[in-house]
């Protein structure tokens, strides 16, 4: 996604830049989690900021309604701004790009579990424990994620590591090396 990249890494980068100068990157950053998790579960959200058809005054208007209060000024002046320039559509990927140059400038590692079942706090610190030696690192964030179709058990990814250790993966591996003895 290189051209999506030079569409978003400006932006993020500056919003950071933002976000350390007035001392705010721990608030944005969960701020941003919590704006794409709005995101990816608001198709209305999503449609109306990528309408052509809605004037930009109304995008900006519309985000002024459903976030002021809810996220510092300096967030709703970063919406606005991508409003403002046509780049509301993007702003997923741009607060993606946030997340990974938080990351990257902290050494964060991210560990995405998906499992069948939501995980209790005591299977997500074990989990976290084994997660932290395959990752090499403490310092790692955990993006849990629900999946019935795994059956049981979980898929860990950690950068390009996969341990699947899901009942659906089990009975894939067996499905595959069955088809190799027949």
């Amino acid at each position: 996604m290189p051209l999506l990249n030079t569409i978003t890494t400006p932006y993020a980068e500056a919003f950071l830049q933002v976000a350390e100068s007035k001392k705010e990157v721990e608030k944005i950053i969960a701020q941003a989690k919590s704006i794409l998790q709005l995101w990816d579960e608001s198709s209305e959200l999503r449609e109306a900021m990528g309408s052509p058809v809605l004037e930009v005054e109304s995008k900006k208007a519309a985000l002024e309604k459903i976030f002021s209060g809810k996220v510092t000024p300096s967030f709703l002046n970063f919406m606005k701004l991508l409003a403002e320039r046509q780049r509301i559509g993007f702003l997923n990927s741009v607060l993606e790009r946030l997340l990974e140059l938080y990351r990257a400038q902290r050494n964060i590692a991210l560990a995405t579990v998906t499992s069948a079942t939501p995980l209790n706090e005591d299977q997500q610190a074990a989990l976290l424990k084994n997660v932290q030696s395959v990752a090499g690192t403490n310092n790692l964030e955990l993006n849990l994620k629900v999946d019935p179709d795994l059956i049981g058990g979980f898929v860990v990814r950690v950068g390009s590591k996969v341990i699947d250790a899901s009942l659906s993966g089990q009975v894939r591996r067996m499905g595959l090396e069955l088809a190799k003895v027949t």
